[in-house]
């Protein structure tokens, strides 16, 4: 059976993928993963067959006014679809759709005749329990976050109708908007399973039948692979360090971001570990190293604590490894996520991205190093996480529909 899976976005959008694809590679699936050329590595290194999508030119930034980047979301979706109708070219028997990706798989899957699933890294239905991921952490009270939920699915549905138009133009199927084809998945009870832990976000009990929430599925890495040796000798070279870093966030802003580090690191009196990314953050000295890329299950449970951007994937390292947070939210879902691991007690309350100081950096940062509560709430978030299975869970689905 060919399985393929489509996302598209930033690492943190793509890495999980890489994890549940492995798994269900294990199993015995040939296993595709759709997803733009930035990360073919990452697909064949976890031995999966790499298909290209188009790249989404906000990732690179440059766009801030929000109706342009509703322009900017609306072109690239559109392109988006086209690339995912020549990914399907070399086939598929099942199609697993990101929260990015479902909007546009459900058409191909039509054309096609074949089976999906969703496989989503956010929950996006409305529920009275939490207001929509997008717009941060406040509730409004019940109904009103189900109302705000309905209305972000349909600002969202704005977004993808000229792809869908397009879409279903190239494989010859009749018109159908954005929305309706939405609520026929949603009247359809089209399945959804949630990759992110319960500990997080329980399942909310207003959700409709065919929506769960089984666990995280974590990037694949080679766990035989050391660290590099220089970050191997930092590490041993004293106590726990604090790893600072904002993943594929804040570019340009490397400068002003590495002066904030390593002042508040000094003013803590902690060892820091700066982790590039896009921002570019740089530090030398002999309390401060810069690394690349490295796979968060091996450096995070030697950290004091991270320092973070709380996108979806370094807030559920973070809580795998037992290791206490301090979250500077950029943008999107990642207020909703440090709102989440504040309430869990695992991390200190967000200090917004623009209003990220040394001083209050280095507050937070004695707060969770030096006191013990953050780090408690986290280990007992781990002990959770260990007993969740979510690429087996996601097995499990797919044997139900391969059977089926």
């Amino acid at each position: 059976m060919r399985i393929l899976i489509a996302a598209a976005g930033s690492r943190g959008d793509i890495a999980p993928y890489t994890g549940l694809g492995a798994e269900l590679r294990r199993a015995g699936y040939d296993v595709a993963l759709a997803t733009t050329d930035t990360f073919a590595p990452l697909v064949r290194e976890a031995g999966l067959e790499f298909r290209s999508l188009p790249a989404d030119p906000r990732v690179r930034g440059g766009v801030t006014d929000r109706r342009e980047l509703m322009r900017t979301a609306a072109a690239f979706v559109t392109e988006l679809g086209q690339g995912f109708a020549d990914a399907m070219n070399d086939g598929a028997d099942l199609l697993l759709l990101s929260t990015t990706t479902a909007p546009l798989g459900w058409h191909l899957a039509e054309a096609t005749g074949t089976p999906s699933l969703g496989v989503y890294l956010q929950p996006t239905a409305p529920t009275g329990d939490f207001p929509p991921v997008v717009t941060g952490t406040r509730s409004l009270g019940r109904l009103a976050n189900r109302t705000t939920g309905r209305f972000a699915l349909r600002m969202a549905d704005r977004v993808y109708e000229q792809a869908v138009a397009r879409l279903r133009d190239r494989v010859q199927l009749p018109a159908l908007s954005a929305s309706a084809m939405r609520r026929r998945q949603e009247q359809a009870n089209w399945p959804i399973l949630h990759g992110f832990s319960t500990a997080l976000v329980p399942r909310p009990a207003d959700w409709r039948p065919g929506l769960d929430v089984v666990g995280n599925w974590w990037p694949h890495h080679d766990a035989t692979e050391p660290l590099p040796a220089g970050l191997e000798d930092f590490l041993r070279a004293g106590p726990r360090p604090v790893l600072i870093g904002f993943g594929s966030m804040a570019s340009g802003e490397g400068e002003r971001l590495s002066g904030i580090a390593v002042q508040a690191l000094r003013r803590a009196g902690l060892r820091g570990i700066l982790q590039a990314g896009r921002a570019g953050l740089a530090a030398d000295g002999d309390d401060v190293l810069t690394i690349g890329e490295v796979p968060h299950a091996l450096l995070f449970p030697r950290l004091a604590a991270v320092v973070h951007h709380a996108g979806a994937g370094t807030s559920a390292a973070a809580l795998r490894a037992g290791v206490p947070a301090v979250t500077v939210p950029v943008t999107a879902d990642q207020p909703f996520w440090a709102g989440r691991l504040a309430a869990l007690g695992a991390a200190t309350e967000p200090i917004p991205f623009r209003s990220l100081t040394a001083e209050r950096l280095a507050d937070s940062l004695d707060q969770v190093v030096k006191q013990q509560a953050c780090a408690r709430a986290a280990a007992r978030a781990a002990k959770h996480l260990v007993t969740e299975d979510g690429a087996g869970q996601a097995l499990k689905a797919v044997r139900r529909l391969s059977d089926g």
